[in-house]
């Protein structure tokens, strides 16, 4: 099954490419890899949580908030692939978490990104992966994910 019909059987539709928020590109490509900026857990165009894990949002929160962001990264490198299809493979996963002192829980809130990744794209979806807590990220977002895929 494309990737494209399994989102369309998880009733997952990819949303539109957010808008940078700063001097950059939501997607670039080199070559057969196309890497993705951070991409924040927006919904509609609206940051749908702020706030630091472990304090404001829950680490369970953090997590959805990871897999939106994931979808969001999906959707940026999938417009400059030539759409969802013609991703072979996730390759490297980054997650931050905008973490409270003390929250140690990166690893568990970055599984929301890579669980989509899998859904998504099965064995291909498989990859390496750093989770990274952070003091604060862009417009107080709990987590930015970056993504490097393979087409």
């Amino acid at each position: 099954m494309s990737a494209s019909e399994t989102l369309a059987g998880l009733g997952i539709e990819l949303p539109q490419v957010a808008a940078p928020v700063a001097d950059y590109v939501p997607a670039i490509r080199s070559g057969h890899q196309i890497v993705t900026a951070g991409q924040l857990p927006f919904v509609n165009g609206e940051l749908s949580a702020t706030g630091h894990v472990g304090a404001e949002v829950s680490a369970g929160d953090a997590t959805a908030q990871a897999r939106l962001a994931a979808l969001n990264a999906v959707a940026a490198a999938a417009s400059v692939a030539g759409g969802v299809d013609a991703i072979t493979r996730v390759v490297k996963l980054i997650v931050f978490v905008s973490s409270a002192p003390g929250f140690t829980g990166q690893a568990g809130v970055a599984n929301g990104a890579s669980a989509l990744l899998g859904e998504i794209f099965g064995d291909a979806g498989r990859h390496a992966r750093s989770a990274v807590g952070v003091a604060v990220l862009p417009l107080g977002s709990p987590v930015e994910v970056e993504l490097t895929v393979e087409v």
